[in-house]
This record gives C-alpha cells, structure tokens and sequence, in this order.
C-alpha cells in the first residue's frame, strides 16, 4: 500500500531534473482502484511533466493532504467511502472551507445511484463525472490531460491577476508618493 504524504517540506518529485510532476490525489477506500490508477497514469507526460500519485483512503485523509499540500492538480474522487456521500462533501470542503478553487475534481463512482450525475453537476463544483464502469485506460487518460491542461491554466491566470495587482499597489504608492 502507498505512503500518505502530509509535509509540504518534501518537494515535487522531478521529472528528469526539470519540471515537477503533476501531482495528482486519489481518494477511494478501494486499494485496488489506487493500484489501478496509479498503473494506468504511470507513463502519462504532459507538457514535459509526469504525474505523482498520492493517495487517501478516505474523505478525512484527503482533506489532511489537502490542507498541508498546496500543489495537487487533479483529485480522483470517489463518492461512497466512510459515508455514502463523503466524496460530496469532501467537494463543499475543498472549495469553500480550504477556498480551493483551481484544484480539477474528478468524481469517480462504482455507485451512480449515490450520485446522480446530473444533481451532482449542478449542485457541486466538479469538473468530470465518470462512472468507474466506463473509465478505460484511455479514458482516464484523456480526462486526466484535460483536467490538468485547465490546472496550468488557471494557474497561469492566477499567477497573472497576482501580478497586476502588485502592479496596481505599487502604482498606487508611486502616486501617492508623487502627491
């Protein structure tokens, strides 16, 4: 079984000395479903990086890695684990108590039935919904490229809103300074 990781001290693994992989989450109480994963995403490079899988085998332990780790790109999220909707309110959690609003959330359930797609896509902030029935190798493949292509780019715009807003406060200062 995979080790959790809870230290934001340990820096991403690299990739051939370059770009630190993408880190990616997967929470499901499941073993199987985290060797699976970790076996179909194994080779995965995009945009000159690798992927890094980290695991929880519940809600609670995926809120741990959340609140230590500020860099996880995708979690893979499974619905049903210590409560039928655990994966649910993992979502309320990440988006409203830790305000994380660039992280992709993949829900990922054996029991749609728990989940409606339909009532899930409209009253919680995820991104993908897939069936772990229909989730092929390529399928996690492509969904996964995907989420991480919108990551990069939220993070690129949220790198750059941080840098006019430095620029406005240091204008504002000069003017003031000028006055």
């Amino acid at each position: 079984m995979a080790q959790l990781k809870f230290t934001k001290k340990e820096p991403p693994k690299q990739s051939g000395g370059r770009n630190p992989d993408w880190r990616i989450l997967v929470v499901d109480d499941d073993p199987e479903v985290h060797a699976v994963t970790r076996l179909a995403l194994k080779n995965l490079q995009f945009a000159g990086r690798g992927v890094e899988i980290l695991n929880a085998f519940s809600a609670a332990q995926a809120r741990a890695v959340l609140e230590t780790e500020d860099d996880i790109a995708i979690v893979l999220l499974d619905v049903v684990m210590e409560t039928d909707d655990a994966g649910l309110r993992l979502v309320q959690c990440i988006r409203t108590e830790l305000k994380n609003a660039t992280v992709r959330i993949i829900l990922r359930t054996g029991q749609p039935g728990q989940a409606p797609e339909e009532e899930v896509i409209v009253t919680y902030d995820i991104n993908d919904y897939k069936a772990k029935t229909e989730l092929t190798v390529q399928k996690l493949f492509t969904t996964t490229v995907t989420a991480l292509r919108a990551y990069d780019y939220l993070r690129s715009l949220n790198a750059h809103r941080r840098g006019l807003q430095q620029i406005i406060l240091d204008s504002s200062v000069e003017i003031r300074d000028l006055r």
